[in-house]
């Protein structure tokens, strides 16, 4: 199925980047988070994307027209300058490049892009400033399960904040943790039914009206997921990131998981004298 991402954002809170490339750009390693989350979808089997420019849009546009393969793939450079790859990334998407407006909302972008979900009715989105280890397939079997118009991922709070008890005298009973407390928020990992252009109106936000509609009518539901998941909207989490990234286990490059060897067990061999008692 097709995988809408939102790419048309600035990420204000990402001053260091975000004047120069939009968020989805910026980079986790030598590669941008947005081909993180392409190859992540890809592995599992959705290469079809759907790009929602916005704010330098120019920028994603010149990143895969003129896109190096060398950099993420070993290769064979031969006499002559001939470069040989022996891996590539990108050779079997699709990606189609949709201008959805320089300050437009999630909503508009979505909205914007329904002509080129051609005659697919479930489709795939995400804010493309997210990572998660999540196996993808239990979200859309879940989406499937529960007869949703709309599910998203479910994921814990990281921020460092705490929260207040009082007892109503302005006494401070107890500080939990956010990220221990019993909160979920939206983690921006969507599976959609087609029919929820039939929720939204012309310049609505998407999590606001539209979802409002669908909890009313119980056809919106989340996924509660406590594996990995962080996004990168300030500088400190784009930190995080390049660090995790860095020691060479990053917990969303799913692709690069090989599935554990199973060994056949070898049957035990019976003593010379029982064998030949057995003929």
């Amino acid at each position: 199925m097709k995988v809408v991402l939102f790419c048309g954002g600035q990420g204000m809170r990402l001053r260091e980047y975000s004047e120069s490339v939009p968020k989805p750009m910026v980079n986790i390693g030598p590669r941008p988070i947005l081909w993180h989350l392409m190859k992540y979808y890809a592995h599992f089997g959705h290469k079809d994307f759907i790009l929602c420019l916005g704010w330098k849009g120019d920028v994603i546009k010149d990143y895969f027209l003129n896109y190096d393969e060398c950099v993420s793939n070993n290769f064979v450079l031969r006499t002559g300058g001939q470069v040989d790859l022996l891996g590539s990334d990108i050779h079997d998407w699709n990606i189609t490049f949709v201008d959805t407006g320089q300050s437009s909302c999630i909503g508009e972008r979505l909205m914007a892009v329904e002509p080129y979900l051609d005659s697919d009715e479930i489709f795939l989105a995400n804010y493309s400033d997210g990572l998660s280890d999540l196996h993808l397939p239990n979200l859309i079997d879940y989406f499937h399960s529960r007869d949703s118009i709309a599910t998203c991922l479910g994921v814990r709070p990281n921020q460092s904040f705490h929260l207040v008890d009082t007892d109503g005298d302005g006494l401070v009973t107890d500080l939990t943790p956010v990220a221990q407390a019993d909160l979920w928020m939206n983690g921006g990992f969507f599976v959609m039914r087609r029919e929820i252009f039939q929720y939204m109106e012309e310049g609505e936000e998407l999590v606001l009206a539209p979802f409002q509609r669908l909890m009313a009518i119980h056809k919106l539901s989340i996924l509660q997921y406590d594996g990995f998941w962080s996004c990168m909207d300030t500088y400190k989490e784009k930190q995080q990131l390049d660090e995790t990234y860095a020691e060479g286990n990053a917990p969303w490059e799913v692709w690069k998981k090989t599935p554990k060897r199973v060994v056949p067990s070898v049957p035990q061999a019976r003593p010379y004298r029982e064998r030949h008692l057995a003929k």
